[in-house]
Order: structure tokens, then C-alpha cells, then sequence
């Protein structure tokens, strides 16, 4: 039997006071409606449409090929957009889940659980349901004396005793598609709103005699809709919690999860150590037996085994087994370290390649640069790669030595086994063997310091 989903991701979000439409704010790296789209695949869902509205053109670039997509011109509420997807769906057979796509806590169980308990009643829709701790704001499941739902009552239509009801609808539903479809058709817009609700269905369903039923899931947190920056921050929140936990279950060491974040996607090894205060984002891999020090910030970067990084910053880098950065370096974009290298601290290192077992010790820039094995970079050398309009490439050899406060003033060629020495500035290429040194010669003035003011 087919299984559709349709996401509802029309609205604006205006309660989020942003010029970034609702459901591309984003949840531990990625937007809302990715994590719904993501747990949507896992659960098997061989047809998903999108809804989209304000931004479309937006939300349908964050989405791509993942979905189809619908429009709903006018916003006139959750039943009308569903209604916009009826030349795709209207006709087949099969089960529709409509999801929020302000609802990045839902995960592939639930759905998968809905799903089987809607199959197994042989209903024509099933409600997701929880038990929220306070139902303030919620729609209400009201069931008879045997359990079977009678209806959906919100907020403002609820009687004292029904506001005591802590069963609440999360917005989820399971339908038979085609009874969906139709029951649409006799939806209207007579409500203070003048819109067309999509619980409004359960009552025409009912009232033909099909079978309404309701799953009640057992996390209420995955119910959680993100409306303003409130509700963001808690979902971040607990999202970060699950990654965490996760990643530990898995054999990854952290300090203090409380102040570790790491972006939904990345991968860590087992026996890696994550201190306090770390940030891992985008597209990152880290491997097995690593340390992660306090304070590092990790993006969209590829870290093997047994690498060391102590609170330094590493964009689009990567660092081969056994190498070692920081404190308070930074790796910036196309920056690879080779196995068992050592970057110091505060270097910065750009576009450039490091050989094994070279070592840049402190204070260092290191740009544009593709540099062999066994190098030794002095304190304070830098790569002198632009002239003011182009960026240019220095090469050096292995088992070079490039002394202290030098300058290598692209383009430049330092050979294997030659010598630059400390304060020099070099504009020529060396040959193997060479000791290049390149700085004015020392002059001392007799007694000169006796002139002065001081």
C-alpha cells in the first residue's frame, strides 16, 4: 500500500520576526523541514509533497528534488493547503500522513508507529496524539466512556472540564487518502477565521461513520512546534540532547554535554574525547581516538584518527591521523594537514598543503603553500602570498629548515634540504643544499645611545 506524506511549510512565521520564512530557521544545522523530510524517508514514505506558500521559491531550493511541491496562494488555513495537493493524490490509494513543517522533533518510530496502528484499526484517520504536561493552547482529544475519540475541541471552544483534558492533538495525522480527499470537499469556511480547517474532518469523517482512532506516542517533546525564537531554542535544545546522546551511546567521550554542540549529520569515532564549550558543525567527519578541546570550533572539516586540536578553529580543513593543532590556531578553507604534523599556536594556516611530520610551531602564517616532509617552520615566518591583485604559490622541499621571522615572498621555490635563515626575506628560488639569508648587514654606531634624549 502507497504511503504519502504532505508537509504543510506555507506560512510565513511572522511570531519569528525574521526575514527567514518558518520552516528554513534552523535545528542543530539543519532547517526544520529537513529534519521532517529526513524521519518522513526513514519511515519509507514513497510520496511526499510540500506545501509551500510565502518564500516558495526559497524553501523549494533548501528541499530540491527530496519533495514535490504544491502552492497555496492564499493562506486560508491547514485544511486549504491540504487541499492543494489533490491533482497529485486525490485519486490514489493508499495512506497520507500531513505533518507540520515547523516540526523538526518527530522522529521515524513515531511516524512508522502511527502508521501500523492506522492499519491495523482499519481507520480513516488517526490522530497523532501526547499527554502534555500542560495542555494550555492545545486542542483537546475528547473520547467517550469506552475511549473512542468523539472529537477535537481547541482552546478557546473548551468547556472548564474539557480544558482538564491533558490528551492533545500534535497537529499529525494519518488518513485514508481517498477518504481524505473527499471529505475536503465538503469542508467550509463558515468560523470566525473564514478558513478551512483540516480538523474539521475529523467531524465529517465521523459523522459518515468511519473509523477515527488516535495513537497516543509517548514523548511529548517531539510534538513541539517551533513558532518564535522561544520555542527555536528549546527545540535546539532538545535535539542537541538526542545527537549527544546518541554520539556517547556510541563511544564518544564529552565532558560536559551541556556545552557540547554538534550539528545533526556529523560523525564522530569511537574513543574521541570532546571537551566543554565545543562547537562541530556542517559537514564534519572526526575519527577514532581524537581529542577535542575546550573551546574548538569545527566546520564542514574531515579529522582521521588520533588527531589533537585544542581550542582552535578549523573551516573546510582537514587533519590526517596523528596531527596535532593549537591552542589558538585557526585552519581556514582548502588547509590539509598531513599525518603526524604540528601546528602550534596561533597559526593560521590557508589553501595550502603540509607534509608529513613537518612542524609549524607558533605564530606562523602559512598561505597559498604546498609544503613537503620534516619541514621546520621557524616562529613568525610568513608566507607572503599576495601582491595586492593576484595570489600566488610558494613551494618548499622536504627537510627544509626556514628560520625564524622570515618572509617567503610568493611565487618562491624553497628546494628539499635547504636553509633559510632567521630575519631573512626571500624573493629567489634555492637549490638543495643552499643556506639562503637575505637581511641587511648589522651596523653598530659607536656611542650613539649617548645622544639621545632619554
Amino acid at each position: 500500500m502507497q504511503k504519502n506524506a504532505i508537509i504543510l511549510a506555507a506560512g510565513k512565521g511572522t511570531r519569528m520576526k525574521s526575514k527567514l520564512y518558518k520552516v528554513l530557521h534552523q535545528v542543530c544545522g539543519k532547517p526544520m523541514v529537513a529534519h521532517v523530510l529526513d524521519q518522513l524517508e526513514a519511515a519509507k514514505i514513497d510520496n511526499i509533497i510540500t506545501v509551500v506558500g510565502y518564500g516558495a521559491e526559497t524553501v523549494e531550493e533548501a528541499i530540491g528534488t527530496r519533495a514535490k511541491f504544491v502552492l497555496q496562494k492564499q493562506q486560508l488555513g491547514t485544511g486549504h493547503a491540504v487541499m492543494q495537493a489533490a491533482d497529485l493524490l486525490a485519486d490514489l490509494p493508499g495512506q497520507t500522513l500531513v505533518v507540520s513543517g515547523d516540526t523538526p522533533l518527530f522522529t521515524a518510530d513515531t511516524f512508522e508507529k502511527l502508521i501500523e496502528y492506522h492499519t491495523q484499526r482499519k481507520a480513516a484517520v488517526t490522530i497523532l496524539t501526547s499527554q502534555a504536561p500542560d495542555p494550555t493552547g492545545y486542542g483537546r482529544i475528547v473520547r467517550n466512556e469506552v475511549g473512542i475519540v468523539e472529537r477535537i475541541v481547541e482552546q478557546k471552544d473548551a468547556s472548564d472540564e474539557e480544558k482538564k483534558i491533558t490528551e492533545i492533538n500534535t497537529g499529525v495525522y494519518c488518513f485514508d487518502n481517498q477518504k481524505l480527499f473527499a471529505a475536503l470537499k465538503l469542508l467550509n469556511n463558515d468560523n470566525a477565521q473564514g478558513e478551512y480547517y483540516l480538523t474539521d474532518v475529523i467531524g465529517i469523517l465521523k459523522g459518515q461513520d468511519e473509523v477515527v482512532t488516535a495513537y497516543r506516542m509517548a514523548d511529548f517533546d517531539e510534538s513541539m512546534g517551533v513558532n518564535d525564537r522561544v520555542a527555536l531554542a528549546r527545540a535546539n535544545q532538545i535535539m542537541q540532547k538526542r545527537i549527544n546522546t546518541k554520539l556517547m551511546q556510541e563511544g564518544v567521550t564529552m565532558l560536559d554535554p551541556a556545552t557540547t554542540y554538534i550539528d545533526a549529520g556529523v560523525k564522530v569515532g569511537n574513543d574521541t574525547v570532546i571537551e566543554g564549550n565545543v562547537v562541530i558543525k556542517g559537514n564534519t567527519t572526526i575519527g577514532s581516538d581524537c581529542l577535542i578541546g575546550a573551546g574548538s570550533r569545527i566546520t564542514d572539516s574531515t579529522i582521521h584518527d588520533n588527531v589533537k586540536i585544542i581550542s582552535s578553529t578549523l573551516e573546510e580543513a582537514e587533519m590526517h591521523d596523528g596531527s596535532d593543532i593549537g591552542p589558538n590556531s585557526h585552519l581556514r578553507p582548502q588547509a590539509e594537514i598531513g599525518k603526524d604534523v604540528h601546528i602550534g599556536n596561533f597559526c593560521e594556516v590557508k589553501k595550502a598543503y603540509i607534509g608529513e611530520g613537518t612542524k609549524v610551531g607558533h605564530l606562523t602564517y602559512v598561505g597559498d603553500a604546498t609544503l613537503g616532509k620534516d619541514i621546520n617552520v621557524g616562529c613568525g615566518v610568513v608566507f607572503v602570498n599576495y601582491d595586492g591583485a593576484q595570489k600566488h604559490h610558494t613551494n618548499v622541499g622536504d627537510h627544509a629548515f626556514i628560520g625564524s621571522n622570515s618572509n617567503l615572498v610568493a611565487p618562491v621555490n624553497i628546494a628539499p634540504n635547504s636553509f633559510v635563515a632567521a630575519g631573512s626575506t626571500i624573493t629567489d628560488d634555492t637549490k638543495q643544499f643552499d643556506l639562503a639569508i637575505a637581511r641587511a648587514r648589522q651596523t653598530n654606531k659607536e656611542d650613539y645611545a649617548k645622544k639621545l634624549p632619554w
